[in-house]
C-alpha cells in the first residue's frame, strides 16, 4: 500500500510516499481502508506531535474509511462498516484504528466530512465542554479562529448556546465565519485585542479562552478574562512557548489555566471521552446542526500542497486528502 513518512529535524521536514505492507491489527484494532484524511498543524510544526528530531514516521492523525478486518476482542464493528476516528498513520491506504476511538459515520455525511471530524471535534469537545466548563450564554474568545480546531470551537459553542469572539489577521475570513455564528470578529495579529473583548462583553470579559496562537497572546488572553475564566492553549503555531504569567490576576480573578494535548495521554486516556461526544456531538453532526468546514479536498499525491497551504495560513477549517481509489 502506498503510505506518507515524514522525517523532521530542529529546523525542517521531509516527506517520503512509501509502499508500506498493509499493517494487521492486533486485538483491539480495526484495520481500515481509508477514504480520506485531514491535516493538523500540530503534526507539522517542530517540536509538536512527530516525535524525536530525525525519526522517521508514518503521518496523518485522523480519518474515516470502511472496515476491513476486525480484532478479536473489538465489539461493535463489522467488515464493511463506515468509521471514522483518530488513528496514526491516517495518510495511507490502509491504517489501524483503536476499536474504542472508532465511531460509526452517519447517514448522509461524506467521507471528507467524516475525516474532519474525530481530532478537531474531540479536541474542542474537551476544551469547551469536559474541561472548559462552557454554558450558553457565556462569551468564547478564540484566537485564530479559522484554523481547524477554532472553526471547530466555534460551530460547537454555538451549538452550546454560547457567544463568540474570533481573532483573526484576515478580514475575508472572518466573513466567512459569519454565518457559521460568529458574534464578533476581531481583525488583528497582536496581542492587541483585550480592550475590544472587554467592550463586547459588558467590560465582564470572555469566559473561557482558546489559544490556538502560542506566547504571543498569553498575557492579552488574561487580560481578557473574566472572573473565574478558564482559558485553554491548544497550541503554539507562533513558535513562542514561554510566556509571563500575571500572578495578580490569576489569583484575585481565580482563573484556571489548562493544556489540550494527547501527546502524553494513554490510549485508555484518548478514548475515555468518546462515548459521551458520541452521546453529545453526534446527533448534531448527523442532523446537520454542526457540519464540518472543509477548506479544500485535495488528491493524495498533494500532500505537499496541502501542506503548504495548511503552513501558510491560508485556509479556514479543515484541508483534507482523498485516498486512491481502488484498482479497477
Amino acid at each position: 500500500m502506498q503510505s506518507y513518512w515524514m522525517q523532521m529535524s530542529d529546523t525542517e521536514s521531509v516527506l517520503e510516499l512509501r509502499d508500506s505492507p498493509v499493517p494487521t491489527p492486533g486485538p483491539n484494532q480495526l484495520l481500515v481502508r481509508m477514504r480520506a484524511a485531514a491535516l493538523n498543524r500540530g503534526e507539522f510544526l517542530l517540536g509538536g506531535l512527530h516525535g524525536k528530531p530525525g525519526s522517521w514516521k508514518a503521518i496523518g492523525g485522523e480519518g474515516a474509511g470502511e472496515v476491513v478486518a476486525v480484532g478479536s476482542e473489538v465489539a461493535g464493528f463489522k467488515p464493511g462498516d463506515r468509521v471514522m476516528g483518530r488513528c496514526p498513520g491516517a495518510f495511507s491506504e490502509h491504517a489501524l484504528m483503536e476499536g474504542a476511538e472508532a465511531m460509526h459515520v452517519p447517514p448522509g455525511i461524506t467521507w471528507e466530512q467524516a475525516a474532519s471530524v474525530p481530532m478537531t471535534f474531540l479536541v474542542a469537545f474537551d476544551m469547551l465542554v469536559l474541561q472548559g466548563r462552557l454554558q450558553a450564554g457565556e462569551w468564547l474568545l478564540i484566537n485564530g479562529v479559522s484554523s481547524g480546531v477554532g472553526v471547530a470551537s466555534l460551530q460547537l459553542a454555538k451549538a452550546l448556546g454560547a457567544k463568540v469572539i474570533g481573532t483573526s489577521g484576515s478580514a475575508g475570513k472572518l466573513a466567512d465565519l459569519k454565518p457559521l455564528g460568529l458574534d464578533l470578529g476581531l481583525c488583528t495579529r497582536n496581542a492587541d485585542f483585550a480592550p475590544a473583548v472587554l467592550k463586547a462583553t459588558g467590560e465582564q470579559g470572555a469566559n473561557l479562552v482558546i489559544n490556538t496562537v502560542g506566547g504571543s497572546v498569553f498575557a492579552e488572553n488574561m487580560r481578557s478574562l473574566a472572573f473565574e475564566g478558564r482559558l485553554a492553549t491548544v497550541g503554539y503555531v507562533d513558535g513562542v512557548v514561554r510566556a509571563e504569567l500575571d500572578l495578580e490576576a490569576l489569583h484575585a480573578k481565580r482563573l484556571t489555566l489548562f493544556g489540550v494535548s494527547n501527546k502524553l495521554r494513554t490510549k485508555a486516556q484518548r478514548a475515555a471521552a468518546v462515548p459521551r461526544f458520541v452521546a453529545e456531538v453526534m446527533p448534531l453532526i448527523a442532523a446537520g446542526r454542526i457540519q464540518p468546514r472543509i477548506d479544500r479536498v485535495m488528491d493524495f499525491t498533494q500532500l505537499e500542497e496541502a501542506k503548504a497551504r495548511m503552513e501558510a495560513g491560508a485556509h479556514i477549517g479543515k484541508i483534507v486528502l482523498r485516498m486512491p481509489a481502488d484498482p479497477v
